[in-house]
């Protein structure tokens, strides 16, 4: 089945699908390994795991599409992937979405920042005219070649504009036939309850980031308040960056990893066998002469 028909059939069958976010392929790889159904490419993460800058618009689309390429490749669940405002106008929406369907994504996200865009979670973030938004959106859609294939609409319209602003380009947006709606940063447990009641059967993403400007709640609760589909999207990036920060500062100061090994490291060979070398070995010895 293709991947994005999976993700689709998904939707049918759930009430909801958590779809932890991936900075980078191991990571990727070990969430489809602990049985999560889908996986997330945040921007915010690989920004930082390929050029250790923030979110701040610096990653480019073909950064992003080789990056997502090469999850899809080793994943067999469905890739949603971040692709920012689509790196520019309507010709660089078209030419975003060509790239991210023949990747292997099986859903893209647009958003309606003003280039360069920022973390939907930081402040100074500007938006486009909701009208040059829908544009994007239909360009998208009539794009895709694969009838399969999700476009999500994200708003960052709540932090500078209000809910009001927001909750109206939510619609505008699924009006224009966009198949996820994805509203950022919503700032308390009653208007993401309402947001679902005036969206109706509209799926919805709650976006789940530690320390953000949104509630963090459990799944459960999210799956109460309407929603389809829950990200934590950079979780894995601050446990990943913690745990090198603090590795790093032991061996600075021991001079040894020798005492990290029985409860901070996966062993050897349980890695290996995570990362896929007894299938490499299966493949040697069935071609070796």
């Amino acid at each position: 089945m293709k991947m994005t028909t999976k993700l689709r059939k998904l939707f049918k069958e759930k009430k909801i699908i958590v779809a932890p976010g991936a900075h980078d392929v191991l990571t990727a790889r070990i969430i489809e390994q602990t049985g999560f159904d889908a996986v997330y490419m945040t921007g915010y993460g690989t920004s930082a795991s390929v050029l250790g800058r923030p979110d701040v618009g610096l990653l480019t689309m073909t950064e992003m599409v080789e990056r997502a390429r090469n999850i899809a490749d080793i994943i067999n669940i469905p890739l949603i992937a971040d692709a920012d405002t689509g790196y520019g106008d309507i010709i660089n929406v078209i030419r975003t979405v060509r790239a991210y369907e023949k990747a292997g994504v099986a859903c893209i996200q647009l958003e309606d920042q003003v280039a360069p865009k920022k973390c939907g979670h930081m402040l100074g973030r500007e938006i486009i005219p909701a009208k040059e938004m829908v544009k994007k959106i239909e360009a998208a859609l009539s794009t895709r070649t694969d009838p399969d294939f999700m476009i999500m609409a994200r708003t960052d319209a709540r932090t500078n504009y209000g809910y009001e602003e927001a909750i109206r380009r939510c619609k505008l947006y699924k009006q224009a036939g966009a198949d996820i709606i994805f509203y950022e940063s919503p700032e308390n447990i009653e208007e993401m309850e309402e947001l679902n009641k005036e969206l109706g059967d509209t799926l919805t993403l709650a976006n789940m980031l530690e320390k953000g400007r949104t509630p963090l709640l459990t799944v459960t609760e999210l799956e109460k308040l309407g929603y389809n589909l829950v990200i934590f999207c950079v979780s894995s990036v601050y446990v990943t960056a913690k745990a090198v920060k603090d590795l790093m500062e032991h061996l600075q100061k021991n001079g040894t990893t020798k005492d990290l090994i029985q409860d901070k490291m996966i062993p050897f060979e349980e890695f290996n066998d995570m990362i896929g070398l007894n299938e490499i070995k299966e493949i040697e010895k069935k071609y070796r002469i």
